[in-house]
């Protein structure tokens, strides 16, 4: 495999579309609104470990006993506590992702975050009962069943709206002495109508119809969401990633395209956790983060272990200073140390070791082994404990570590080949600067 031949294609035609990719305006946007929720993911996520009790019939420890009760008892407190922040992710994706395409176009923000979120409600929300009295709403496509409508409705409104106010559609022109604020609440007003006209003809469509555009979108998408939660796609995706990666591609080039998928699978889980259903989705967020690449990208964990007892100085300094990080999921001090980037020897390991995690994951998960995930904490956390707490289930704490060991399995004859290599150029190096000291001996005695 002629490494140099690819490489030069890699960064003459895939290189600049993946960064085209990553900074793609809507793309990038919802990159960035998905990392913007890690703290309502965080905390969303507390309530559902506390209500995940491993309680059995046959379980008599009392502090698991008293677990259960507690989250027996306060069931609804922390139902509603994860229902309105990670289990309404769709939400805070619409919020964010017009936050930042207004930021894009230099434009205001808190009207058309006004009007996203009411066209966004206006499709997603299910009316039940609107009397004097209450309100009865059906919000359960507020998860990540909602995720692909809080996309469309962000992107259409601002790009309406900008296209709008950029064409000075029903700009109302105010005389000077108005105060700012008021006439430019006036120049939105019809930019506004027309938005929020439009989501109401989409209601009444879908109402029409005895359905929502929320629900009706996700049957038509449903055969697409399978896909993208089956074992194929997983292994391509995680090829993908990694091929890119060993180039020099960043992931974070395919960050607007994975996130809404990891994270929605996510949200449906932990709102079906909460329902006491079967989980349905493993490709999710913590999947990926505790299971596919334990210890970062390339999953070097194991790498930084056994390079930490290698002969080589080398490959024992980057280790020793590589092992810390990747315990916590941070791989590029062993990525750029070794190195593992466009080089061939580590090509294979560094990128089949995540596809042989994921496959065996996904496996077991699909298989009953072990249990899905539903809950995600913090990316950087060590992937045994996050692998737990987004389970519940000790034998993934047991699959993690077994990973572990394949993946230094499958890395050591690659760091043998590499470490002969470099403890050559090493000795090599050693016995100049040897020479080089002895010719300085010399000439000094010389001079005396």
């Amino acid at each position: 495999m002629n490494f140099s031949v690819i490489s030069e294609k890699m960064d003459r035609y895939i290189s600049p579309f993946a960064n085209k990719l990553s900074q793609q305006r809507h793309l990038k946007a919802t990159r960035d609104a998905f990392m913007s929720m890690l703290p309502l993911i965080l905390f969303g996520s507390i309530p559902l470990i506390l209500g995940a009790a491993p309680v059995t019939e046959d379980t008599t420890n009392r502090f698991i006993l008293a677990w259960a009760s507690f989250a027996e008892k306060n069931s609804l407190i922390l139902n509603w506590v994860s229902s309105i922040t990670l289990s309404a992710m769709s939400l805070y994706i619409c919020i964010g992702i017009t936050y930042y395409l207004c930021r894009h176009y230099k434009e205001d923000i808190l009207r058309p975050m006004m009007f996203s979120i009411a066209g966004f409600l206006m499709l997603v929300l299910d009316p039940q009962s609107l009397g004097w009295d209450g309100k009865i709403v059906e919000i359960s496509f507020l998860d990540g069943r909602g995720i692909l409508l809080s996309i469309f409705v962000a992107i259409l409104t601002v790009e309406g709206y900008h296209w709008m106010r950029e064409k000075n559609i029903g700009r109302i022109k105010m005389p000077e002495s108005v105060p700012a604020s008021l006439s430019e609440t006036f120049a939105a007003l019809v930019p506004g109508i027309v938005l929020l006209t439009v989501f109401t003809i989409i209601f009444i469509i879908f109402h029409s119809l005895d359905t929502t555009a929320v629900k009706f979108l996700y049957d038509v998408m449903a055969p697409s969401f399978r896909a993208a939660d089956s074992l194929p796609f997983t292994i391509l995706i995680i090829f993908l990633v990694h091929l890119f990666w060993f180039f020099g591609i960043h992931d974070a080039a395919l960050a607007g395209i994975l996130g809404p998928i990891r994270d929605g699978n996510l949200s449906i889980n932990a709102a079906e956790q909460m329902a006491g259903q079967d989980l349905s989705h493993i490709f999710t967020t913590p999947f990926w983060t505790y299971f596919v690449i334990i210890g970062g990208s390339g999953s070097v964990l194991a790498l930084s272990f056994l390079m930490m007892r290698s002969k080589s100085k080398q490959l024992s300094t980057v280790g020793k200073v590589g092992f810390l990080p990747s315990i916590f999921g941070i791989s590029e001090p062993i990525i750029f140390g070794t190195p593992l980037m466009l080089n061939p020897i580590f090509f294979f390991p560094f990128i089949f070791t995540s596809v042989f995690n994921g496959i065996v994951t996904y496996l077991c998960m699909s298989w009953g082994i072990v249990g899905k995930t539903f809950a995600v904490f913090s990316w950087q956390m060590p992937a045994p404990i996050g692998a737990f707490l987004s389970t519940m289930d000790w034998k993934s704490v047991v699959l993690i570590f077994a990973l572990i060991f394949i993946n230094g399995l499958m890395y050591l004859p690659f760091l043998k080949v590499y470490e002969k290599d470099l403890m050559k150029l090493e000795r090599e190096a050693e016995q100049e600067e040897s020479s080089k000291d002895a010719q300085i001996i010399e000439n000094s005695a010389i001079e005396n």
